[in-house]
């Protein structure tokens, strides 16, 4: 089976995935394809409309066109593959699918979802399908996605529809709901799959799969956990998680719900910073020693060290079963930075051309960064953000200085957007917070300035006192107009690889 389908299902209803609407449902309900478990077939089982199917299925089309589904998928993100299983339909499938997707807000209508009003982009083209089958197709889509609708040609029957992928969580706005943790910093949880949490090595699955621990909601059943079958020789089981941001480890939930003669008798948990491969030499550290756990019950552990971690192995000993592991921490600042490069990249290329020119006003800045994605790592973005800089020429920096206010001025640039009026503001709070006397005469310095080289004085202003700021001014006057053009521009560099760490902090 191809490997995206170790993958989050996307669309999977226990993560809130639903069949918005349909062009036709006569024979069964769109909200089937998004069900859990593999389809069942009851041999002898009718409806007042014909055999029941376990599935989504389409009246017989007397009419040209083709009929189709529109979901809004559970948990947004990148889609790497798509899964139409069609079992049980075997003269009723549909000869064809295709699948479109798009991004909306959460609470978008059926009808605001219309091809007229929202743009769609086809992410899977027309391709055969076999009855009875599970049809698997590999996805090369980079951006991030919320609704994909699934086309079939020209009717018939699908039993489900797996939307594979990485999700691409909102982390600014996941810290920003979870308060100060006590002034310890925003506490939240980094293990559960709709925020990237995904089980990437383990030691046994004899009878479910590790993933089933990151699942955001209670346990129905011991299937729903994760259970290694019974061990006779020595050492224990284990299971290697990687978090969905790196993050300092300050508490731990582990649910034996269900399992009563089957749990574990202890347990313990490691952690690591892992850049690459897991599976080499790595040095974990133990952060919760082995502890006692009991049947049917959860179990919190409030960490007395603290630790930043891209990965936890939770140990078990010596096996049995555990419904969740759920694991609480502060996100790092390298780690907010690595997703918000995650969260740019996945980015339409609209929005990621309205958040670049909150950090630049070149055009022709934003057209190169934007077209340059995917960023590699962080430094790989900022040093593509220098490069197209100095690239560019006078006319491009003069752009660029233009959506910038004076220093010490409460007023917005005229070509100015209001986010970026809003960090100029930010940057500039320690200026502007001098007295009457100071910002006049930082104002007097920026006319002089302007009078002689023609546009706007800049400086990184975050942290400078506004008395500090007319001291660099008074010097920069006494430069020719070819050197404090270059000078500006360095200062515009600065602000603009200020503002891309910001950025990065904010999507």
């Amino acid at each position: 089976m191809a490997s995206f389908t170790d993958l989050v299902n996307l669309s999977d209803a226990r993560l809130g995935g639903v069949a918005l609407a349909a062009s036709d449902e006569f024979f069964a309900e769109k909200e089937n394809l998004l069900q859990p478990g593999k389809p069942v077939s009851i041999a002898d089982r009718y409806t007042d409309r014909g055999k029941w199917m376990d599935g989504w299925e389409t009246r017989r089309r007397r009419t040209p066109g083709h009929d189709w589904c529109v979901i809004r998928l559970g948990v947004p993100g990148v889609i790497r593959g798509i899964v139409i299983d069609t079992s049980f339909f075997t003269g009723n499938f549909p000869s064809h699918a295709s699948l479109d997707a798009c991004v909306a807000p959460p609470v978008a209508t059926a009808a605001d979802l219309a091809p007229e009003r929202t743009p769609w982009v086809e992410v899977l083209p027309k391709c055969g399908l076999t009855g009875d089958s599970v049809n698997l197709f590999e996805v090369e889509a980079h951006r991030r996605f919320t609704h994909v609708r699934l086309n079939i040609f020209p009717d018939g029957g699908v039993a489900r529809l797996r939307v594979h992928g990485e999700p691409v969580p909102d982390w600014n706005a996941i810290v920003a709901a979870s308060g100060d943790g006590g002034g310890a910093g925003p506490v939240v949880n980094v293990s559960v799959v709709e925020r990237g949490g995904r089980a990437i090595d383990c030691s046994d699955r004899f009878y479910s799969d590790p993933q089933n621990l990151l699942l955001p909601y209670r346990a129905a059943n011991m299937g729903d956990g994760w259970e290694t079958k019974r061990r006779r020789g020595p050492g224990h089981d284990w299971a290697v998680i990687r978090l969905g941001i790196e993050a300092i480890v300050r508490r731990v939930e582990v649910d034996t719900t269900h399992f009563k003669g089957n749990y574990p008798d202890g347990c313990s948990l490691e952690v690591a910073r892992i850049a690459g491969d897991p599976n080499a030499s790595t040095d974990w550290e133990e952060l919760l020693s082995r502890s006692a756990l009991g049947p049917d019950a959860s179990h919190v552990f409030d960490l007395r060290l603290a630790a930043p971690a891209t990965h936890v192995r939770l140990n078990m000993y010596p096996d049995g079963g555990i419904s969740r592991l759920h694991v609480f921490g502060t996100p790092t600042r390298d780690g907010r930075m690595r997703e918000g490069l995650r969260a740019l990249n996945a980015m339409d290329d609209d929005a990621a051309r309205e958040a670049l020119a909150v950090c630049c006003g070149a055009p022709a800045w934003v057209e190169q960064m934007a077209a340059d994605r995917p960023f590699r790592h962080v430094e790989d973005l900022f040093s593509k953000a220098e490069g197209i800089w100095r690239s560019l020429g006078r006319a491009d920096w003069l752009e660029a200085f233009r959506r910038h206010p004076r220093i010490g001025d409460r007023t917005r640039a005229a070509a100015q957007s209001a986010e970026s009026h809003l960090w100029s503001a930010e940057e500039q709070s320690q200026a502007r917070a001098a007295s009457a006397a100071a910002l006049r005469k930082l104002a007097e310095g920026n006319r002089a300035y302007e009078e002689r080289f023609g546009y706007v004085f800049l400086v990184r202003a975050t942290g400078r006192t506004a008395e500090e700021m007319q001291a660099i001014l008074r010097g920069r006057l006494s430069n020719d107009p070819d050197t404090e053009l270059t000078v500006a521009a360095a200062e515009h560099e600065t602000i603009t690889r200020l503002r891309l760490e910001k950025l990065l902090l904010a999507v």
